[in-house]
C-alpha cells in the first residue's frame, strides 16, 4: 500500500484540516502528517491514532495577501523546514500538500528528495482570497512540480485553470462525510438548548471562523428584520489575526440592540449537537466558497440551510440538493428567506429531510476515499515480482 507524507500549515482544525483527517484515517498505518504549527488539530489526529509530527517551532511569516518582498524574506525560515521535510519524505512514496504553504515547502522537498508531489487545493485562487503574487506562485509551482492537483469543487478547479493552471493536472474530488457522525440523541439536544437559554426561541446557527469574508455581519444586519424570537448562534472564532473583526461584530450587536438575540460561542468541539439545536443554519460568505463543508454538515444533521449563491454552494444546488440560495452580501434577501422558512416550517422541514438523504448518498466518505485511492494508485511503488520469489531449492522426487 502507498505510504504518504501529508503536509499542512495549520494547527487548528478548519475545513481543509477536517478533510485531511478523513483521508488520513484510511492510511493511518502508512502515513505521517507533518504540521507547521501546533494546536488542536494535532490533538485531533492523535485521538484518531494518526501519526503526526509538528515540524516547525514558529509560524511561517507569510499569508494570503503577502507580496514578493515578504515572501523572499521568509526563505531563511522555509529552507531548513523544506530540508527536514525532504529527509522525512525518503520514507514515503508521495508528498501530499494540503494547504498553500504546505505546497511551497512540499515543492522544495520534492525537488530535493525526488518524491512525487500531490497538491490538494481547498481554496479558490481569486483576487477575493489571494494576492496576485500568491496566485502566481501556487499555479507556477503546481504546473512545474505537482504530479496531481486535487480540487474540492468544480468552482475551485475552474479558478485554478483561469489563473493559469494546467487543466490536465486537476481532478475534482468533493469532501467526504460519514453520515453516522451527524446523528444526535434528542435528550442531549434538549439539554444543550436549555443550557444555552434557547427554549422557545427560533435558533439560527452560523458555523465558521469569524472573518469578514464569511459574512457574519450580514447575518446580524438581517436579524434586525426578523421576529423577536429569532436568536443567532455564532459558532467559531477568529483565526489568522482577525480579532478586529470579532470586535466589530460585538460592537454591531451592541449598537443595534441585539445583545439578547446573539450568542458568541467561540470555538466548540460539540458541533453536531449544536447544529441539532438550531432550527436553521445560514452560510453567508460574501466571496465564493471553495466547497461549503458546513452546508453539507448542516444537511446531514437534517437542518434547513440558507446559503449564498456563489462558488461551491451552487454545485450542491445544481446537483439537485434542495436548499435556499440568496445573493452574497444582501441582508434584505437573507432576512426574507429566514422569515419565509420560519413561517412555512412544516414544508421547510420536509425539504431538509429530502436534502439529508441526498447528501448522505452523494458525499459518503467511503465513495470519496475510493476516488482518492484511485488517484493515488499511480504513485504506488512497483514491486519486482522476481525478487519476491522463493530461492529455496526444489527437492528431487
Amino acid at each position: 500500500m502507498i505510504k504518504i507524507l501529508f503536509l499542512d500549515q495549520s494547527g487548528q482544525p478548519a475545513g481543509a484540516e477536517l478533510c485531511l483527517l478523513d483521508i488520513a484515517k484510511a492510511y493511518r498505518d502508512q502515513c505521517l502528517v507533518g504540521l507547521f504549527a501546533d494546536g488542536l488539530f494535532r490533538q485531533l489526529l492523535e485521538e484518531n491514532q494518526i501519526p503526526v509530527q509538528v515540524l516547525a517551532t514558529q509560524a511561517i511569516a507569510v499569508h494570503k495577501g503577502s507580496g514578493w518582498l515578504q515572501g523572499l524574506s521568509s526563505l531563511r525560515q522555509l529552507l531548513p523546514l523544506a530540508i527536514r521535510v525532504a529527509q522525512l519524505s525518503h520514507h514515503y512514496d508521495v508528498i501530499y500538500a494540503n494547504t498553500q504553504k504546505a505546497m511551497v515547502i512540499g515543492t522544495l522537498a520534492s525537488i530535493l528528495s525526488r518524491r512525487p508531489l500531490v497538491y490538494h487545493l481547498h481554496d479558490i485562487l481569486s483576487a477575493d482570497h489571494f494576492s496576485s503574487t500568491n496566485r502566481w506562485l501556487a499555479v507556477t509551482l503546481a504546473n512545474h512540480y505537482a504530479s496531481l492537483v486535487i480540487t474540492v469543487s468544480q468552482a475551485t478547479q475552474a479558478a485554478f485553470i483561469a489563473a493559469g493552471g494546467r487543466p490536465e493536472l486537476s481532478e475534482v474530488v468533493y469532501n467526504g462525510f460519514d453520515p453516522q457522525v451527524y446523528h444526535c440523541d434528542r435528550t442531549q439536544v434538549d439539554t444543550l438548548k436549555q443550557q444555552l437559554g434557547l427554549t422557545g426561541r427560533f435558533v439560527i446557527g452560523h458555523f465558521s471562523r469569524l472573518s469578514p469574508w464569511k459574512g457574519q455581519h450580514i447575518l446580524l444586519e438581517a436579524l434586525e428584520s426578523c421576529s423577536e424570537e429569532v436568536t443567532v448562534l455564532l459558532v467559531g472564532d477568529a483565526l489568522f489575526g482577525e480579532q478586529e473583526y470579532v470586535q466589530s461584530l460585538q460592537t454591531q450587536v451592541i449598537e443595534r440592540g441585539l445583545q439578547n438575540r446573539v450568542q458568541f460561542l467561540g470555538f466548540r468541539s460539540d458541533i453536531v449537537p449544536l447544529m441539532h439545536v438550531c432550527d436553521l443554519i445560514t452560510h453567508t460568505s460574501i466571496a465564493p466558497e471553495p466547497f461549503g463543508r458546513v452546508i453539507v454538515e448542516a444537511m446531514l444533521c437534517g437542518r434547513p440551510v440558507i446559503a449564498t449563491q456563489a462558488g461551491g454552494a451552487l454545485e450542491l444546488s445544481n446537483a439537485g440538493i434542495p436548499y435556499w440560495l440568496v445573493p452574497p452580501g444582501n441582508p434584505t434577501d437573507l432576512a426574507i428567506a429566514i422569515n419565509q422558512c420560519q413561517a412555512e416550517w412544516a414544508q421547510v422541514s420536509a425539504i431538509a429531510q429530502q436534502a439529508q438523504l441526498e447528501v448522505s448518498r452523494r458525499f459518503h466518505i467511503d465513495t470519496i476515499r475510493q476516488q482518492i485511492a484511485q488517484l493515488l494508485h499511480r504513485f504506488e511503488p512497483v514491486i519486482d515480482a522476481s525478487k519476491t520469489r522463493s530461492t529455496k531449492p526444489v527437492s528431487a522426487s
